[in-house]
């Protein structure tokens, strides 16, 4: 993130929002949260083996909304880089997260990537 105005900060806030949303009840969301939405099996099963000893269900709702962007990037979309994904995804935890989501997320995110 160069600044909280980069474009692409914005188009990755707007789809966390979208996510978030739509773990609690049905709402119209954006496109790519849309696609996002229907892999959430593949997502969650890559998350649930990067960090087992958190169920999917026990995961903060923002940071699983964080993550599941994240991993779709890393491993559908593959437009940026993986340092620059996580990076982001660690900005996003920072911006909406708790007091442990940012290392959570890097984390989780880093034995992904280790298993790539």
């Amino acid at each position: 993130m160069k600044t909280p105005q980069d474009p692409r900060h914005k188009r990755r806030q707007k789809i966390v929002s979208d996510l978030f949303k739509v773990d609690f009840h049905k709402q119209v969301i954006g496109n790519t949260a849309s696609i996002i939405f229907s892999k959430r099996e593949f997502l969650d099963e890559k998350i649930e083996k990067a960090a087992p000893e958190f169920p999917i269900e026990k995961i903060n709702k923002i940071d699983l909304a964080i993550l599941r962007l994240a991993v779709f990037e890393l491993f559908v979309e593959k437009k940026e880089p993986q340092k620059v994904i996580i990076d982001e995804a660690i900005e996003l935890a920072k911006e909406y997260g708790g007091e442990k989501s940012p290392s959570f997320i890097n984390g989780a995110l880093g034995n992904i990537v280790s298993s790539l």
